[in-house]
């Protein structure tokens, strides 16, 4: 690397400027010594969190690195740190992105790309870019995005199994057909129900982080997917969780058997999880699961 290095400093242009991007891959940056004081370097960073454990000690005779921002500062340089976006503070920085690109997209479909992609900078630019080329001009609307942006659906499942659980029918049910309206296949969002089913009852027993993390490794899933369920899984029981599952099994079972049309089963099921009466799906397979 400082080989390569000085080649680039050594060049007779005055006034040049370096730029590194992912500079944390360098292993050692006593290079930065080295650059004349005509040219100017700038590096483009992550920089990791210290890990709790301590890593193993290097060997007596090995020379320790230069840190990066070390090096930077030892030759009077500046080091600025730009913190992660806050999540409430991504629909705005997506709004200002996309008008510095000239690109129009609905307050909703903002809404719909933060919840997606998170504070993942990188991600956001290379999701506008994709929904202004598919947009040819037209606002982004938040049709596109749950369209062409991955996890877009997950949120929507999120926000439907939220109101499930909040018993609340009306909020449930404006999100099944938005879900189904956008084409969106039955099973799928039934399984993704399941999914977050299972979640809820792992996160029902959380107690501290360290619960949390050994919560998610036994069902693949995350810490803060856990944590983040832990408020909605105080309000179910344990009989809740096991009548919720037996509903889901019910409608997998009666889309299979087709004794009924899919967005018929799945909506019995969302009303019946929301504790409306008479919308059993278990009514609808035979072979129905004993109740409890």
């Amino acid at each position: 690397m400082s080989g390569r290095s000085q080649g680039l400093f050594d060049a007779p242009d005055e006034h040049r400027v370096v730029v590194v991007d992912s500079a944390e891959a360098l292993k050692d940056a006593s290079f930065i010594a080295e650059l004349p004081a005509e040219s100017a370097l700038v590096m483009l960073t992550s920089e990791n969190l210290p890990p709790q454990r301590r890593r193993a000690r290097a060997k007596a005779d090995e020379p320790p690195a230069v840190g990066l921002a070390a090096a930077v500062q030892a030759i009077g340089g500046k080091v600025e740190r730009i913190e992660r976006l806050s999540p409430d503070h991504v629909p705005q920085w997506i709004a200002a992105r996309a008008a510095l690109k000239g690109v129009r997209i609905e307050p909703a479909a903002v809404s719909e790309l933060a919840a997606a992609a998170g504070s993942v900078t990188d991600r956001i630019e290379q999701e506008l870019a994709k929904l202004a080329t598919y947009a040819k001009g037209e606002p982004v609307t938040a049709a596109a995005v749950r369209a062409l942006v991955p996890g877009a659906i997950e949120t929507e499942i999120f926000d439907l199994t939220r109101a499930v659980v909040r018993r609340d029918a009306r909020s449930a049910v404006a999100v099944l057909e938005r879900l189904l309206a956008q084409g969106d296949v039955p099973l799928q969002i039934l399984a993704m129900l399941l999914w977050q089913m299972r979640v809820l009852l792992f996160a029902g027993r959380v107690k501290t982080p360290a619960d949390a993390e050994k919560a998610a490794k036994a069902i693949r899933s995350t810490a803060s997917a856990i944590s983040r369920w832990r408020p909605e899984a105080s309000r179910l029981s344990r009989a809740d969780i096991t009548r919720a599952y037996e509903a889901l099994y019910a409608t997998d079972i009666a889309i299979k058997q087709g004794r009924v049309d899919p967005e018929t089963a799945l909506m019995f099921c969302v009303l019946d999880l929301c504790g409306v009466p008479n919308a059993d799906p278990r009514e609808l397979a035979v072979g129905e699961p004993p109740r409890r």
